[in-house]
């Protein structure tokens, strides 16, 4: 349980820190595919952080070096191909039935939690291999 928890709460970092640079790019950037810059922005910065995050806290993982740090930063973003499928669908589903950034948002945050909950399923068995 307290594993559970700590877990949600990295989560939620890396949500906020996934939504704080979407904002930060809609505002910095109104151009054409804004919306779009700016979810690949914030999955960007979301996937480091919740790397960063995940293999301190979560799988105590601790690299033999630099190489071995990059190759599984590698696959935890191949496993994050799919969960990041299911993130872009809500927030773009909600983008296109909403047209509004408040529900687009809720959207991603849906989607990221699903995703995340998917992701740890992964990570633990494929990328971490059981350590947490």
């Amino acid at each position: 349980m307290r594993l559970a928890i700590i877990y949600a709460v990295l989560a939620l970092i890396a949500m906020a820190t996934n939504i704080g640079a979407q904002e930060l790019t809609v505002r910095a950037y109104q151009g054409p595919f804004q919306v779009a810059l700016s979810v690949f922005v914030g999955t960007g910065v979301g996937l480091v952080v919740k790397y960063m995050l995940d293999k301190s806290f979560i799988f105590r993982f601790r690299p033999r070096d630099k190489l071995h740090d990059a190759q599984t930063f590698v696959l935890y973003t191949v496993t994050g191909v799919a969960t990041t499928a299911i993130f872009w669908g809500f927030e773009f589903g909600f983008d296109r039935l909403f047209e509004s950034k408040d529900m687009r948002y809720l959207g991603g945050l849906i989607g990221l939690a699903i995703g995340y909950w998917t992701k740890y399923r992964l990570d633990k068995r494929y990328v971490f291999g059981g350590t947490a």
